[in-house]
Formats: C-alpha cells, structure tokens, sequence
C-alpha cells in the first residue's frame, strides 16, 4: 500500500470559524428521492447478480432525473394531475453468457418498493410513472468484472475527499431534519410532508436555521388552521433545538408564507414533495455522504448513489473517506480535526490509491512522529479491508445521502 501523505497544519477548525453554512435535504425532496431511489436500485442488482452470477457485475445507476408532476390544491383538496416521472439511468449488466437477469423489473420494483417504504403520501402505481433507460455498458468497464483477484480495477480516475469531526452545526441541521422526519414526528403530524429543507447558518456562537416543510392540503380546512398547525411544528422543532449547544437559536420556518393571501400565502402540498409540481429532482445534487452539505468544507465532485459498490471509486472512496477521517479522530490523541484525501487511478486496483492524503489540525502539543504513525496504522487497516468494506457497500449497509 501507498504510504500516506500527512500534513499537520495550524489554525481554527470549520466549528471555530465565524460563519458556517449548513444544508440538509430531507427524504422527500427531488434530489434525495433521486439519490435514495437510485441506490435502491444499485442495491437490487448487486443482489441479483450475486444470486445468478456470484459476483456483482458493471453498473453505474447514478444518472436518475425526477420530471415533476403537476396537482390541483387548495385548503381542504388535492388531486394530482400529470403524475412525477422518473428517469433510471443509465448502465448495468443484463446478461453473463447465456444466462440474463430482468434488469428493468428489478430496477422498477427496487423504485416502487423505496417509494412505497418512505413517501407513504405517494402511491407509486398512481403517482409516478417510471421510464427504464438502462443499456449495456462498454466492454472495457465490463471487462473490470472478470479479471481476476479479490479487489477490483478501479473504473475511474476520480477523487474523494471526507472529514471528522462532526461540528455542532452539521449535527443540529441533520438533527432537525431527522425529527421532522421521524415516524414518532409523522404520528403527531400526519399533515407534514417529506420534503423538508434546513438551512443552517451559524455566526459565532448563535445559529440561525430556516426550515421548509409542506402541509398536506386535504389536511388543512383553511388559512387559520394553517397557521395554528404551523405554530404547533415551530414549537415542536424549538423543543429540540433548545438542547444545542449554542448560545442562541432561531428557528425559521416556511419563510415565504403570508397571511391574508389564501392559498397562495400557504406551503401546501397533495403528495408531501415539491416534486408533485414545483421542482424536479436529479442525483447528486443532494446531501454528501455524510448527509449535509456543508460549505465549509471542501466537496467531491462525485456522485455516490447508484455507483456500482465494488469498483467505481466515486461511491467507494466518496464512504470510505469518510470512514478514515472518522476513525483518525477517535483513535488519534491530540487532533481537532480531520480531513482525508483518495485518489484512484483508472484499471489500478481500488486497494493501491495513487494517492493518500491526510491533513490534520492538532491540538495540544503531541509528538507529530507519533500522530503520524498512529494515523498511517489506521489508514493501513481501512484501505486492506476494502474487499470486506464493498461487500458491505453492496448490501446497503453504508448510507450514500
């Protein structure tokens, strides 16, 4: 294995700096139904191959698009019109030999099966329509799959970044949106939908988070319950957020609202996403893997949902990265902060990476020999168990949004 290129730098970690900008996408929002319904996929298929062929064949599900649909509201009703469409791209492996696998049914029935466990407001026979536009990919990436060896060639050049620790703003957003999102929230507030947005910003140590959450209109009889059912879930979030640890929270909540305008001063919604009318969806656009997207950090490029689990280094690396600067924070004395960089190279094994890199913010005064090593020792143990690790990757065990 390569050996790691360690950096140790000074200066204030991301929770220590003045301004920090935080996003988090919820279940039911276009981008997220994207990533999730499009690693659902994935997941179908590498099962599906391992059942038939015994190995997870080529495939890269990662280039879904979600076309909105169009409904009729208003307090009180709702129908929909022109049903959401979503797009399956866009390569997988349909046959080994003579023997073929029924990609679109899988992919189709992995979709249905997401929507139906999670957007309980949708009703996938109905509301959605699904266009399959998998094909066949080159016989080069294909060719990947049946080299020998415990690992694969990597299908990319690509680049991962991931980061430790957690700060208390990342945490407070996804925190937020978990809440909302809860079965427990959903029992006390039939009427939210899924397709819930937070936006946190703090500045220095006071937090601002503005929340968009829809209503279900045929829930909702007029403008006045509107507005109680509005100021009950405001109550609820600041329940939570008056455990953080800032020294004051603001919590926003639906920002465009007006009264005295009707239905047009309401965040109403028939299905619980904005994909019903209002906004189409398309993956990785979404949350990062670490399920935000934080601003003051740096970004991958990659999209992680959908990627074959077992060579295509943008998922792989995109998870493992993360896992890495995880470990390196818990394990290691003496760091505030960590940030850990993959580089593969196309057709070279995903367990030899062109490149290591680590960064570290220290704190205290710990031998840098020593950080050093320790680090090298739990890089070394991450990047040798990668075959066990995209087992797991195939099974869905690691989130990708």
């Amino acid at each position: 294995m390569r050996k790691p290129t360690i950096e140790l730098v000074k200066g204030p970690s991301v929770a220590e700096q003045a301004v920090e900008i935080v996003e988090r996408k919820g279940t039911g929002h276009p981008d997220s139904i994207c990533d999730a319904s499009m690693e659902a996929v994935s997941i179908a298929l590498s099962r599906e191959y391992m059942k038939t062929f015994g190995q997870v064949c080529h495939h890269n599900i990662d280039k879904g698009l979600l076309i909105a649909g169009q409904v009729s509201k208003g307090f009180g009703y709702g129908k929909v019109v022109r049903p959401m469409e979503l797009i399956i791209g866009d390569r997988a492996t349909f046959s080994v030999g003579r023997r073929k696998i029924p990609v679109v049914d899988i992919a189709t029935e992995a979709v249905t099966g997401w929507f139906s466990a999670n957007l309980p407001m949708i009703d996938p026979a109905t509301d959605l329509r699904i266009r399959v536009a998998l094909a066949p990919g080159s016989i080069e990436l294909g060719d990947i799959f049946m080299r020998p060896g415990h690992v694969r060639g990597a299908n990319d050049t690509s680049a991962a970044v991931g980061c430790a620790p957690v700060t208390p703003t990342e945490d407070a957003v996804y925190r937020v949106e978990r809440l909302i999102n809860s079965p427990g929230f959903k029992m006390r507030f039939p009427d939210t939908g899924t397709d819930v947005k937070v936006m946190g910003i703090r500045n220095g140590r006071d937090l601002d988070i503005t929340v968009a959450c829809p209503l279900q209109a045929r829930l909702i009889k007029d403008e006045q319950e509107y507005f109680h059912r509005k100021k009950a879930l405001l109550r609820e979030i600041q329940g939570l957020t008056r455990r953080f640890p800032f020294d004051n929270v603001k919590v926003n909540l639906n920002t465009l609202d007006k009264k005295g305008l009707g239905e047009a001063g309401a965040y109403l919604s028939v299905l619980g996403t904005s994909a019903e009318d209002g906004d189409s969806g398309q993956v990785g656009r979404g949350n990062r893997v670490n399920g935000v997207i934080s601003l003051a950090r740096p970004l991958g490029t990659e999209a992680a949902a959908g990627k074959n689990p077992v060579s295509h280094v943008g998922k792989i690396y995109s998870i493992l990265a993360h896992r890495i600067a995880h470990d390196i924070y818990e394990r290691v004395d003496g760091l505030k902060e960590v940030y850990v960089w993959l580089l593969s190279q196309i057709g070279a094994p995903i367990d030899r990476p062109k490149e290591i890199y680590v960064k570290l913010v220290p704190k205290g005064r710990r031998e840098p020999v020593v950080i050093r090593k320790a680090v090298e020792a739990v890089v070394e143990g991450h990047i040798s168990g990668i075959a066990a690790f995209t087992a797991a990757l195939s099974r869905g065990e690691y989130p990708v949004c």
